[in-house]
């Protein structure tokens, strides 16, 4: 595996689908090939709309984002690593443990046990942002895993910060209430520090 693996993270409204395509354009710009991904849908593209519209208990929705992310992995991630080219993702597993771990509640081992021998991000920016600010970006509308409510993304968010404390080499977390260009900066600068 010759390539870079760089993964976004944090509440919808955050702004890491728009940081993706930034880190993009700025990494083709160093005449990088990248890769820009995301999940869910990229794996199975029925899941996604599953997800976003059928009630599910949370084991069985943990398992769908797994079967999608597995197939992402392997259709997607594994071939564009093995060519050499930086892939960067919008959301990964990351995203299971905060929503479906800290959010619903389900053992954090089990998901890790089902995501095992995937391959681990070398870098995952969580872009911190508060839930109400989160909703506020959003206008207040949302999936069903975002219009769970406050607490509910309250847990998510303080999840997403427990990983990050548990992986402070991996993860970069970036105030995502900072203005969008500052946000970039942070992100390039902790890219340049990983190669230097």
């Amino acid at each position: 595996m010759g390539g870079l693996f760089l993964t976004f993270e944090g509440l919808d409204g955050s702004g890491k689908t728009t940081q993706a395509r930034l880190l993009k354009a700025h990494l083709e710009g160093m005449g990088l090939p990248v890769l820009l991904t995301r999940e869910p849908g990229e794996g199975i593209p029925e899941v996604e709309r599953w997800l976003r519209t059928v009630p599910l208990g949370p084991e069985a929705e943990a398992l769908l984002f797994a079967a999608d992310r597995w197939e992402h992995v392997r259709k997607t991630i594994l071939p564009a690593l093995e060519r050499g080219q930086v892939v960067i993702s919008d959301r990964y597993l990351d995203s299971s443990l905060a929503y479906q771990g800290y959010g619903r509640g389900l053992p954090l081992e089990w998901i890790r046990a089902v995501a095992g021998g995937l391959p681990r991000p070398h870098l995952t920016f969580l872009l911190d942002l508060p839930p109400e600010e989160a909703r506020r970006r959003k206008g207040g509308k949302g999936d069903l895993l975002e219009g769970e409510g406050l607490p509910f993304m309250e847990r998510v968010r303080e999840g997403y910060l427990e990983l990050a404390r548990a992986e402070p080499g991996r993860f970069r977390v970036v105030d995502a209430r900072l203005a969008p260009e500052r946000v970039h900066q942070a992100i390039v600068g902790a890219i340049m520090d990983l190669w230097s």
